[in-house]
């Protein structure tokens, strides 16, 4: 399998064209009719691109298209050799999806689950990006996943459980040429219970082994994002996401950490930025992220870097501390200690 990806784009001829995105998709999304617009001259030419990773078994594909339309009836689902569930996710444009009693008008960000052995149709009103996750029946039963799933389910796309699911198939879609074996089979089993997890609507969001990585990313994400807010505590993440606050604890204790030690290293990092990129003085930085006072900030700075605020930002400006005492031990080791990452917080191996 292909972990880099394969590649479809539609050709520069206008004949053919239908035929062409037609063969596209029945590849990548299993088999569909599909009609385009016609191809006059002068007018805009039809144009899809499709790209496909591999999960092990589980297939994710990104499709770009212009309007269009599809159906799969007796004679598509007959030419389908094994039963999937589909999830699919609509990043920009709009869709609407057809099975059974349920049609979905997709916008981005909202996202259903089709099931393969049921009609199916859509229709693409406008330019269209979308993702779709294609899951084997028979790999839902390892996750007790078959009694949950139907044809036509819509996710709603603001459930915790949701966006977890949508933001995990970002970073995976990112990092699988670069994972090995074993931790695409963990990838494929974290994805598994993070779809059942969306399918459950209402619950607990899925914390065994497998989908905790996932749910630590999701909120590792979150604090970045509200580092300046003085109501980043376990209870706000826990409600961010769906779940309880023991949860959160738990999930943080796994690697020995509380909240609260990550939340102040993180500012302090953040702090730490502002100390070389910006002539504010000590106080402002030490409210803008959320130290009572100057004095506290630099006993924390202190006891976390091994230098006073003041000694660090004039190492890192002049490479001379005020008082003439030595200063190549503890600052220096500041000065290259690695960054972390503004998103994630990961900090890089270095060597």
């Amino acid at each position: 399998m292909a972990r880099d990806g394969e590649s479809w784009r539609t050709g520069d001829q206008r004949d053919g064209v239908a035929e062409q995105w037609q063969d596209m998709l029945s590849t990548t999304h299993l088999p569909w009719t599909v009609a385009v617009p016609r191809q006059e001259r002068g007018a805009t030419m039809f144009e899809a691109a499709v790209r496909r990773w591999w999960i092990d078994d589980l297939a994710l594909v990104d499709c770009t298209c212009g309007p269009c339309s599809g159906t799969r009836t007796r004679r598509e689902l007959s030419g389908t050799e094994g039963e999937f569930v589909v999830v699919l996710i609509t990043l920009a444009g709009r869709e609407t999806v057809a099975q059974g009693d349920v049609e979905a008008g997709l916008r981005a960000g909202d996202a259903v689950v089709w099931d393969s052995t049921k009609p199916a149709r859509f229709a693409v009103s406008e330019p269209l990006s979308k993702r779709s996750l294609l899951i084997p029946r028979a790999a839902l039963d390892e996750v007790s996943g078959r009694a949950w799933v139907s044809g036509g389910v819509m996710l709603d796309g603001t459930k915790p459980a949701t966006r977890l699911l949508t933001s995990y198939l970002d970073s995976l879609s990112l990092a699988l040429p670069e994972l090995g074996s074993q931790s695409v089979s963990a990838a494929r089993n974290a994805t598994l219970e993070l779809f059942i997890g969306a399918l459950r609507s209402g619950t607990d969001l899925p914390t065994t082994t497998m989908a905790q990585p996932a749910l630590r990313e999701a909120m590792d994400r979150y604090i970045e994002r509200h580092l300046l807010d003085a109501t980043v505590t376990p209870a706000a993440i826990a409600h961010a996401h769906g779940v309880s606050v023991r949860t959160v604890n738990r999930i943080f204790n796994a690697t020995g950490q509380t909240i609260s030690e990550v939340i102040r290293v993180r500012r302090l990092a953040r702090a730490r930025e502002e100390l070389t990129d910006s002539n504010l003085p000590l106080t402002s930085i030490a409210h803008r992220w959320g130290f009572s006072d100057a004095s506290h900030f630099s006993r924390t700075f202190k006891a976390h870097y091994g230098s006073s605020p003041s000694d660090y930002r004039l190492v890192a400006r002049t490479g001379s501390r005020h008082d003439g005492a030595p200063v190549q031990g503890s600052v220096a080791a500041v000065q290259s200690a690695p960054r972390q990452s503004k998103e994630t917080g990961v900090t890089a191996a270095q060597g």
